[in-house]
């Protein structure tokens, strides 16, 4: 398979793009590095991405940002990191990118364990990673042409406790290749409309 990796080059698209390398042709998108860059925020920079690419037989999206900050303060700006970014940059790569998708191919989104179990300084990241959960559920029953959508949905990575531990305090971090196995199992595999959970 043709498989797009966008965020290639972050914690999970790293161990993702190992996982997959060895059986697979892989196209590594980033923000600045990679085989090709995009803006995700950019609905143009991902139209010209896809452009570039070419048809593909599966799209994986381990990229997106979002704010962490005490509600009391959190504001509209704010929030619109998420929204912007890791939201929106994943739902326009899938209704940009199901052109270019090949009949009975697949999307991989990120979400994350704060849409299910929130945090202190994580209304953002909850409220952006149930909406693209939903949006894969709901995307699955339309998708033309047989193509599968599914989004992983990972607690904290070993990998990430440096820079995200203080924030995830009493949780459990998960090993980064047990992560990197469920977007394995969403490409490789026939599920769809499913969010994974890496625990």
């Amino acid at each position: 398979m043709k498989i797009l990796i966008v965020g290639a080059t972050g914690t999970i698209g790293k161990l993702v793009t190992a996982a997959l390398a060895e059986r697979h042709e892989i196209v590594k998108a980033g923000s600045k590095s990679g085989d090709v860059q995009v803006d995700i925020k950019d609905a143009c920079s991902i139209r010209e991405l896809f452009e570039r690419v070419g048809k593909v037989d599966a799209v994986m999206c381990t990229a997106g940002k979002v704010h962490f900050g005490a509600f009391a303060e959190l504001s509209e700006a704010e929030i619109g990191i998420g929204l912007k970014d890791k939201l929106m940059g994943q739902v326009n790569m899938v209704l940009i990118g199901r052109d270019y998708v090949n009949d009975g191919g697949s999307f991989t989104l990120t979400s994350g364990v704060l849409s299910h179990d929130p945090i202190r300084f994580g209304v953002g990241a909850s409220l952006v990673n149930g909406a693209i959960d939903s949006f894969v559920r709901a995307a699955a029953i339309e998708m033309p042409r047989g193509i599968r959508i599914n989004s992983i949905s990972p607690g904290l990575l070993e990998e990430s406790l440096p820079s995200y531990g203080p924030y995830f305090l009493g949780h459990e971090a998960v090993p980064g290749k047990r992560a990197a196995n469920a977007y394995v199992k969403s490409v490789e595999g026939l599920l769809t409309g499913q969010v994974i959970h890496v625990l």
